[in-house]
């Protein structure tokens, strides 16, 4: 569950904490006191919003931070995973914003964006106030259903996905193929060229490197024989190294019997000696066996140049060109044995296909035997939330061609008034209607999935009266599962708050900043009579807000 959210320096909000409870967790305030604030900053630290959007014009510096507790196996396994540690099970997410960057980290480690938003989706889940408009997209409801159906489509859709990947590779090598096909034989010839151009120049790995040294060495053949005589001059000639450190091993040489200190300097004099001997002789043949041949020098150059060349046409280096060849003889081989490899890909074109299929069928058996389930669950559920008469449907159609997710196509169906026929849910139902079946939707995912927190961001649009009495209900439902957050302008749903919490708007030193308080009771009572009452607070008001709260408190004990 989210435990506390820290704001700093967003939009009207300087610093704030803000504690949040298990249960039902009601935020309200008056209409611009800051509600979507703290909304805008809980999507900006999971990486669902921009502090661009909140920092205050000249600001150089926000942060937000969220901390949670969680027992979800998946999102610890998770942070294991990435080498976060974690204790407790507390996570705590933060954003901060300083000088035009932003940076983001996990339990102190820095993190980037993407992999908040992957670790989010399993700690909470965010209900905008247009979110229920996804409904109108049939492609959600199919991803409804198989979510509902996790449990039994186990890795199908895994494998599904896998074996249309495959499918889709084999039909557009066939395509290519039969597209080769108007013009095969120019290819048959041009293929036979490149292959004899790179077999008669008889490659050897490693070759082009052998002769550019060897190129190289005899190019500055004048310049490395200068340098080999300079070099004797200084180690082999007459008072050259050599014959200095001989002579100062002879002078060490005459009181090294005075110290075995002694004894030991000219031990390293004579071993110098003798290395200087070593590489004079060296230096003399290395200028001996050094030789100079103006054809060899032609034959190397002419060599390169033919190597440079099928570089510059074949691949950068000769591992590279001997790729190309072997690339160049199997599509010769496929050319001239041409029907069969097209029957080959044929057949497996055909059994690729066969196994898409099994295993889109196989998932298209456990979606209709769970979308009957779904359908009846959701369809009870809208009865809790003041739609006595609904009928409600899954619609299946199948695909001309299975796809990555199956061949099932699935459409909502329903029908809120007696008489009428199902009709698909985005052609009747009102925005009002789409909230609260977003929220009957909802209440039956809540027990198929690891989410701890769930938030509604005004999820009340548009109803009113007993109507909001059942929504309220199905709420309190909810949060007997798991932490429900939700922002509200209905007593009815405030009254249900096990955890209340006032958004006020006040003015200091002529800036105004939005505050954040937890609710006792009695303030509670006020809160509902503020909402009830409007401009004038009456007594009659208060004692029906105290009543409101009663009845609320009665409810959640059944």
């Amino acid at each position: 569950m989210l435990v506390s959210l820290h704001v700093k320096n967003m939009a009207l909000i300087e610093e704030q904490e803000v504690a949040f409870g298990p249960g039902l967790n009601i935020m309200t305030g008056e209409t611009g006191a800051g509600k979507s604030i703290l909304i805008g900053s809980l999507n900006v630290a999971l990486g669902a919003g921009s502090f661009k959007d909140y920092v205050p014009e000249g600001a150089d510096y926000a942060l937000v931070e969220l901390v949670f507790v969680t027992e979800n196996r998946e999102t610890l396994e998770r942070l294991e995973k990435m080498d976060i540690p974690v204790e407790e099970g507390q996570v705590v997410i933060s954003r901060k914003y300083q000088n035009g960057r932003s940076i983001s980290r996990i339990n102190g480690e820095t993190v980037n964006q993407s992999l908040i938003r992957e670790l989010a989706a399993g700690l909470i889940d965010i209900h905008g106030q247009h979110q229920h408009q996804s409904l109108l997209y049939p492609k959600n409801h199919l991803r409804i259903l198989d979510e509902f159906a996790r449990e039994d489509l186990g890795d199908k859709k895994a494998v599904c996905q896998k074996n249309w990947e495959e499918y889709r590779s084999v039909c557009r090598e066939l395509e290519e193929a039969l597209a080769e096909d108007a013009d095969r034989a120019k290819q048959i010839d041009f293929l036979h060229f490149e292959i004899q151009e790179i077999e008669d120049a008889s490659l050897r790995p490693g070759e082009d490197q052998e002769l550019e040294e060897a190129y190289s060495r005899m190019a500055n053949s004048q310049k490395i024989m200068e340098a080999l005589s300079e070099a004797r001059q200084f180690v082999g000639a007459e008072g050259g190294a050599w014959e200095l450190a001989g002579r100062a091993a002879r002078a060490l040489g005459s009181v090294a019997g005075y110290g075995k200190e002694l004894e030991d300097l000219q031990g390293e004099l004579m071993q110098v000696e003798d290395l200087l001997g070593d590489l004079d002789r060296g230096l003399a043949s290395c200028g001996e066996n050094f030789t100079w041949d103006e054809e060899e020098f032609y034959r190397i150059g002419q060599r390169l140049d033919l190597i440079n060349h099928l570089k510059a046409k074949y691949g950068k280096n000769i591992q590279d060109i001997f790729a190309y060849l072997e690339e160049k003889q199997e599509k010769l081989n496929r050319l001239t044995d041409y029907e069969n490899y097209l029957e080959t890909l044929r057949q497996k074109k055909q059994q690729l296909k066969e196994r898409l299929c099994r295993v889109a069928e196989e998932i298209s058996a456990v979606r209709k035997k769970h979308g009957k389930i779904l359908a009846e669950t959701i369809r009870s559920s809208l009865q809790d939330l003041n739609f006595p008469d609904v009928q409600f449907e899954l619609d299946f159609q199948k695909l001309e061609e299975p796809g990555p997710l199956g061949m099932d196509e699935v459409c909502f169906m329903i029908s809120m008034n007696p008489g009428m026929p199902l009709r698909p849910l985005q052609e009747v139902a009102s925005g009002g209607e789409l909230s609260r079946i977003m929220l009957a939707i909802k209440a039956v995912m809540a027990g198929k999935d690891e989410i701890e927190t769930l938030i509604f961001d005004e999820i009340d649009t548009g109803i009113s009266g007993r109507t909001a009495q059942k929504v309220s209900e199905k709420m309190a439902v909810i949060a007997g599962t798991r932490q429900v957050i939700c922002i509200t302008h209905l007593a009815q749903i405030a009254a249900m708050a096990d955890w209340h919490l006032a958004i006020e708007k006040r003015v200091e030193k002529g800036r105004t900043i939005t505050g954040v308080r937890r609710l006792n009771r009695q303030e509670q009572v006020e809160e509902l009579a503020r909402i009830l009452g409007g401009v004038e607070i009456t007594d009659a008001v208060r004692l029906n807000a105290g009543e409101m709260k009663d009845m609320a408190e009665r409810t959640k004990k059944y």
